[in-house]
């Protein structure tokens, strides 16, 4: 009876190794695109841990980003190192760049794939408007990507002058100079091309095995799509200035409801984004205090003055608002700051024009509307009486001399709910 129980364990066991030899390998598969921020390190590390969980053969990154957060990118690269499953980044479809903190992404790699077609490097931090970035930086980040290049066996002086010299590198060039491990044109082939390799995780070494793997995609959330384009500086920008024009129509025409509603939210949109990355106080009160002086000019009317020191604080507001002390590889555009500084300009000097007509117009409403009508005596004037202008009956003086009943009238001046008339003649 034991020794059947035995037999039948044995071969429940071997059944079990068999069907795992015979299971065909997973690859997981997640993206890195767009800005690298905290919502993407989340996605990373969640990516990751669910390949160890799963003992997937690797786990591919597609990326293509313009550079991102140094923090993010570093905690990026931490999950990585801590990684137990060979990570493959690979810089995806024709035209995607990993470049300023992409490139460290892409360095520290585990396996660095490219397309054809594809660019990595660039990775000085960011000088922008009134910030600096200290040689302190540069050289903290060029020791960095020295780190993951000697780590990874890859070309040191190449990797490091992405960060020293903004150079940039084609996949071709990045293969030849032993950046890129492996240049392939869709998974199928990069699958194919890895197969084999001899990789060191924190698990210790692993030979890849993904020749006709599955590849299990892992894509993010509704809501982490959602914050992810959310903590583009580019769009929390634009969010910003959405708030800003709301509510000053809200203000300039209360009871509007609608402008203000989708003000505020753009603001608090904006302003969460701006916590994310890191942005700087001092660029953001001068954008607060532009929009302070916009207010005033609408109700104070200063004939431009306000307008032009709110255009003043904005542009530089705007220019000051990436720190690159705090994150180094995070910028707004400027053609975006250029862009949006010449609509303010524009729309508040087209407002500072009507209102400046509006001075100038004569008044149509009020008894100082009334000068210039004309209208008849109604009684003698000598000098006072009555006359009809305007479908009402006034009390007048006539300017000079007497007017008869019945003469026409013309009102040259109020004083005092008092027309002051002179006849009109034939």
């Amino acid at each position: 009876m034991r020794l059947g129980i035995l037999i039948l364990g044995t071969l429940l066991m071997l059944c079990l190794q068999a069907e795992a030899l015979l299971a065909e390998p997973v690859v997981v598969v997640g993206e890195l695109t767009g800005v690298i921020d905290p919502v993407s390190a989340e996605y990373a590390a969640r990516v990751i841990a669910l390949a160890e969980e799963q003992k997937a053969e690797a786990v591919v990154f597609r990326i293509d980003t313009p550079g991102g957060l140094d923090a993010s990118m570093r905690s990026i690269i931490q999950a990585m190192l801590d990684s137990e499953v060979p990570v493959v980044v690979y810089v995806y479809p024709r035209g995607a760049r990993a470049a300023s903190a992409g490139s460290f992404v892409l360095v520290a790699s585990h396996i660095a794939a490219m397309a054809p077609g594809t660019a990595t490097g660039a990775a000085h931090p960011v000088a922008i408007g009134a910030g600096e970035v200290s040689e302190k930086v540069v050289q903290d980040a060029a020791a960095y990507m020295r780190s993951l290049a000697q780590l990874r066996g890859r070309n040191v002086s190449l990797a490091e002058s992405f960060v020293t010299g903004s150079v940039s590198l084609s996949a071709e060039e990045a293969f030849k100079a032993g950046i890129a491990d492996v240049i392939a044109s869709d998974y199928g082939e990069l699958l194919e091309k890895i197969d084999g390799m001899r990789v060191e995780t924190a698990a210790g070494t692993e030979v890849l095995n993904t020749a006709g793997a599955a590849l299990q995609w892992e894509p993010m959330s509704a809501r982490d799509r959602l914050l992810h384009r959310l903590s583009d500086p580019n769009i929390a920008y634009i969010l910003f200035l959405i708030g800003m024009y709301g509510i000053i129509l809200e203000l300039s025409n209360p009871g509007a409801v609608l402008p203000g509603v989708a003000g505020t939210i753009a603001l608090l949109l904006a302003l969460w984004s701006f916590q994310a990355l890191s942005m700087s106080l001092a660029g953001l009160a001068l954008i607060l205090l532009a929009l302070l002086l916009f207010i005033a000019e609408l109700k104070v009317q200063s004939s431009g003055v306000l307008t032009a020191g709110g255009i003043a604080a904005f542009l530089l507001g705007s220019l000051m608002l990436a720190n690159p002390a705090a994150e180094p590889y995070i910028a707004i555009s400027l053609k975006l700051i250029a862009s949006a500084t010449a609509f303010t300009a524009l729309f508040f000097l087209a407002i500072l024009l009507l209102v400046l007509r509006a001075m100038r117009r004569k008044p149509v409403t009020g008894a100082e509307g009334m000068v210039g009508m004309v209208g008849v005596a109604r009684s003698e004037l000598s000098p006072e009486g009555y006359v009809h202008v305007h479908g009402e009956l006034w009390r007048a003086v006539a300017r000079q001399g007497s007017i008869g009943k019945g003469r026409k009238v013309k009102v040259v001046g109020v004083r005092d709910l008092t027309l002051e008339v002179e006849e009109v003649k034939e």
